[in-house]
């Protein structure tokens, strides 16, 4: 096991509040493409109590991998922009970053796939554009508590133990998880409900009985943290 693998953490308690974010976006680079679309959606104990999705126009080309994956065209947007039902790229950019910040002040953790390496770059990157500053002043992502559920993943099946595919849809069809089909709502849901699942599946490894302890494993580190977590609430 590697030593990022070794400290990753194993998650057996869900946070108070979650919430789910997703982008679609004009391409794969998180520095020089935008978003076209974003999806939240808030969960408070496990429930959901919240969904946003809106459209953006980019007001840049969509490449034509990025439009096969997702189905949005540039002039779709533009026609759903002049008709109301997309919003100007800045605009996009200022409800998404309003939207998260107001979350993330109520301690909410951030949950998603490849969410910090992509989407949280791609909002970054968008917020300079459109501000000539980092996005920094609104919200500052050193802080935030950020749920990975591909690295989570990982953190339960280490790639040398298992050497399945991890993106989102992979993860959906291992974990029983209704796929979100590359909509930008639907596919935050679905992280959602893959961490949901991870963590299931965790308390169920803390309870089976284990024939050797070994300090390393992500789930024993679990289990000593859980049992530390309840002596101190005892206490």
């Amino acid at each position: 096991m590697s030593a990022t693998a070794r400290r990753a953490r194993l998650y057996v308690e869900v946070p108070e509040i979650m919430v789910g974010f997703d982008t679609e976006t004009t391409g794969l680079s998180s520095r020089s493409d935008r978003a076209v679309s974003y999806g939240f959606v808030v969960y408070e104990s496990g429930t959901v109590t919240r969904e946003e999705h809106f459209f953006v126009d980019p007001e840049i080309p969509i490449s034509a991998g990025a439009q096969r994956v997702h189905g949005l065209s540039y002039d779709t947007l533009r026609e759903w922009r002049e008709d109301g039902r997309a919003l100007g790229f800045a605009a996009g950019v200022n409800r998404a970053v309003s939207l998260l910040a107001s979350e993330i002040s109520r301690g909410a953790v951030v949950v998603g796939a490849n969410v910090a390496l992509f989407d949280l770059a791609m909002l970054s990157s968008n917020y300079q554009w459109v501000h000539q500053c980092s996005l920094s002043r609104e919200i500052d992502l050193r802080r935030v508590e950020v749920i990975d559920v591909v690295n989570h993943d990982v953190a339960i099946e280490p790639r040398e133990m298992a050497s399945r595919r991890r993106g989102l849809p992979y993860l959906c069809q291992h974990y029983g998880v209704t796929p979100g089909g590359h909509d930008a709502l639907g596919d935050a849901r679905a992280a959602v409900e893959v961490f949901l699942a991870q963590v299931r599946r965790n308390r169920q490894s803390l309870l089976a009985p284990r024939l050797a302890s070994d300090p390393d494993d992500p789930v024993e580190e679990a289990r000593r943290w859980l049992q530390a977590r309840k002596r101190k609430v005892v206490g």
